[in-house]
């Protein structure tokens, strides 16, 4: 019989699933992937704790993913457990609650919390496997709700990488209480922006860079909202490639809109539109970084990341 595993990650603002069949050349073939907002992040920043209510809507998606593995009779899992983890003092709490879900699958399964140096290697591992090797070497940028991870590679493997501490809802509850935003606070989480990303890079060279990869939540809903999507099309969105001219004009599109004209856009989650604008302007701050570090002209957008690289590193 085919062997079944999952792959779950869990970051700050999102719990996504990935059930794979395992092939005869030990390729992965996808069964089932499912994406849910959960904001386990909230409020971590600025209280170093998970709020119950937030393990408790983890707790709920999570259930259900179980039930789906059971269903699926998948034979091996591995949950990784990212930045919103790291930084709780209740985090013991959040560990239970995976352990008594995950252990209907495997006995004694738990979440793991990895650190931003290898979840930028999952991500790497996951987002350049469709791409040519020519295209190379790549920066990754997998910007979450509470850290953006960049890691530098080519078809060789990983040279450099580095987990900045900033992401869409760290930057929306630091900077950006407005709605929409107002200039200021707009300048101040650039500037936020600009300080924590200078950090990153100065840890990892992109001068010799060909090709920047986004992957996950902020820079796919980016892209959907570029395309005219009237509703989020992952066939769509995987590889396309947009101008930094693109990218600029579609996020200060974004910065500028209230919530409801957020709200209203088709591929837009309910779920990422208050944080939305805060993505958009990392995203910014990346491009003009890569356009003036590396001379980077376009962005390539994969829906393949760190929940691929998770579901490879099952198979060692």
């Amino acid at each position: 019989m085919t062997e079944r595993i999952a792959a779950v990650d869990c970051g700050t603002n999102s719990i996504r699933l990935l059930i794979a069949e395992v092939g005869a050349d030990g390729g992965l073939t996808d069964v089932h992937r499912e994406m849910r907002i959960v904001r386990l992040g909230q409020g971590v920043d600025a209280t170093g704790r998970l709020a119950p209510e937030a393990i408790e809507r983890t707790r709920v998606a999570l259930a259900d993913y179980v039930d789906l593995m059971l269903a699926q009779d998948v034979s091996r899992v591995r949950m990784v457990a990212t930045s919103a983890t790291r930084d709780a003092a209740n985090r013991g709490d959040f560990f239970e609650m995976t352990r008594a879900e995950l252990g209907r699958v495997v006995d004694g399964a738990v979440a793991e919390v990895i650190t931003g140096d290898e979840e930028a290697r999952l991500s790497f591992a996951g987002a350049v496997g469709e791409l040519s090797a020519d295209a190379g070497p790549f920066v990754v940028v997998d910007l979450g709700g509470g850290s953006t991870e960049l890691v530098v590679g080519d078809a060789e493997g990983v040279q450099a990488a580095y987990s900045a501490d900033i992401g869409c809802v760290r930057v929306t509850e630091r900077c950006l209480p407005g709605n929409p935003p107002t200039a200021e606070q707009v300048d101040a989480a650039r500037e936020f922006a600009e300080s924590k990303l200078d950090e990153a890079f100065a840890k990892v060279p992109v001068d010799k860079v060909h090709t920047w990869v986004g992957v996950a939540g902020t820079m796919t809903t980016i892209t959907a909202v570029a395309l005219d999507l009237p509703e989020y099309d992952s066939t769509r969105v995987h590889l396309t490639r947009l101008s930094l001219a693109e990218v600029h004009e579609v996020c200060d599109r974004l910065i500028g809109m209230d919530h409801d004209q957020r709200a209203a856009l088709g591929p837009m989650h309910p779920g990422r539109v208050d944080v939305i604008g805060g993505g958009a302007v990392i995203t910014e701050v990346l491009a003009d970084e890569l356009a003036r570090r590396a001379g980077v002209s376009e962005l390539v957008v994969s829906e393949h990341d760190i929940l691929d690289g998770i579901a490879m590193s099952i198979l060692g």
